[in-house]
């Protein structure tokens, strides 16, 4: 059985190569098409071991890191995800932000996401009131879509999040092929804990 293994503070240090390397594999996948920069994924990561509050909960399998959850009060996030509740007058003080949640394909399906939920908000119900995340737009013909491309909305509507209308945050990152960093549309998500 998969172990989920809670992580904050320095603690998280130690795996943010795994990490790294994690989250180039599963945001190359639809629908991020994320071309992967180690570099850049270590120093991102680096935020959440000196972040206070910032949670990693870790999924091991036999020892290896096959997925990963993440999340962080709103207050200590990069600017470009503040920005667009700081334009919308939300108080960001009770939002706690998941910021992604990562798992290796074939481990999908067997209730591993929902336990990443569970994890994130019973640690962010401590402090705050809200949980928050988001999700890439990408257009319904995007010529990258898989057919058999199924969106994760009815997963989040089970677990009782719902799309914020209008609350939209713009990230950059360049696509697999791309010579260049384009911004793509990211939609927010929010539950009361």
């Amino acid at each position: 059985m998969v172990e989920l293994v809670p992580l904050t503070g320095p603690a998280i240090a130690a795996h943010i190569g795994d990490l790294a390397r994690l989250r180039i594999t599963v945001f190359r996948d639809w629908p991020y098409l994320y071309e992967g920069d180690e570099a850049y994924e270590r120093d991102y990561l680096s935020v959440f071991a000196n972040t206070q509050d910032a949670l990693v909960v870790l999924a091991i399998d036999n020892g290896a890191v096959v997925g990963a959850s993440t999340g962080m009060p709103l207050l200590a996030e990069q600017d470009y995800v503040r920005a667009p509740f700081q334009k919308a007058g939300i108080d960001e003080a009770p939002i706690f932000y998941f910021s992604e949640s990562v798992l290796l394909f074939s481990y999908r399906g067997q209730g591993i996401g929902v336990r990443f939920f569970e994890a994130r908000e019973d640690f962010a119900r401590q402090k705050h009131e809200w949980a928050y995340f988001c999700g890439v737009v990408r257009a319904d013909n995007h010529p990258a879509r898989p057919s058999d491309f199924v969106p994760l909305d009815a997963f989040w509507k089970k677990r009782g999040y719902a799309p914020v209308s209008g609350l939209t945050a713009s990230f950059s990152w360049k696509d697999i092929g791309d010579s260049d960093e384009t911004t793509k549309p990211m939609a927010f998500w929010r539950k009361r804990l």
